[in-house]
């Protein structure tokens, strides 16, 4: 018990448990997305059954911590470049999301007007992609953990109590990313945004978290202002100007 009163290891549970629920992020609005493409009634079980399968892999993969820290040994060599394991893992994670991303802005874009073209998506197909990207954020966040805790111990609890934090707050993101066409698309851009970094991270190409989730943060403030602004006008009384007043009185006599 002599853990619990030992401030460093409280300070790197709360360091950690910060940094998981802030990449656990980009695993609720990939969710919401590809979940919203259910039907409703199917779309909270799509939600459940995902983070649940994206906690199983982050515990299965500090279960095998020398497996996972072996990835990053170089397996070949490819135009003066080393490649490992995880720059694999990251390179066709990166270039799914990217593909995945741009599709579903396209499909956004496009609208009612080409919706017979369409495909219905299966519960079963929205899983594997689920999964797939579940694991590259998996991987993403365990080699996160292990640079920065040293015990197994402070990982796994911070990766459970930060998948629970999410498990409880899917189903609102979910229904606000839905609901609003604009932050949905937002969510969208920050997906390639995403891919993009996780591309440039299989390339050894180390982007600072800071440069990715700062320019994410900012965009979602200035949403927030805009979603306020925007409710703030419609619940404003709208004053017709005392003209079109005088003519459609004159209108209603004639």
């Amino acid at each position: 018990m002599e853990w619990m009163l030992n401030p460093e290891l409280w300070i790197a549970f709360g360091t950690l448990l910060l940094l998981e629920v802030v990449l656990g992020i980009d695993n609720i609005v990939f969710i919401s997305i590809l979940a919203g493409r259910l039907p409703s009634h199917q779309q909270q079980r799509a939600r459940v059954i995902g983070l649940s399968l994206a906690l199983i892999t982050r515990l299965l993969l500090l279960a095998s911590l020398s497996w996972v820290i072996g990835l990053t040994a170089p397996l070949f060599t490819a135009l003066g470049q080393e490649i490992s394991g995880r720059d694999l893992i990251l390179l066709l994670g990166g270039l799914f999301l990217l593909g995945k991303a741009t599709y579903e802005i396209h499909e956004q874009l496009e609208g009612a007007e080409h919706a017979t073209t369409r495909k219905a998506v299966s519960f079963a197909s929205v899983i594997v992609q689920i999964l797939i990207l579940d694991v590259v954020f998996s991987l993403d966040s365990v080699i996160t953990a292990i640079g920065m805790v040293d015990e197994l111990g402070i990982m796994i609890a911070a990766v459970v109590v930060a998948m629970g934090i999410m498990l409880v707050s899917a189903k609102a993101i979910s229904e606000f990313v839905n609901r609003h066409p604009t932050v949905k698309m937002l969510a969208l851009s920050f997906l390639l945004l995403i891919g993009g970094s996780l591309i440039a991270e299989g390339l050894d190409q180390h982007i600072p978290k800071g440069y990715v989730y700062g320019p994410i943060a900012f965009s979602i403030l200035v949403e927030f202002l805009n979603l306020r602004a925007r409710a703030k006008r419609a619940k404003q009384p709208v004053h017709l100007h005392p003209t079109y007043v005088k003519n459609d009185e004159a209108r209603s006599a004639d």
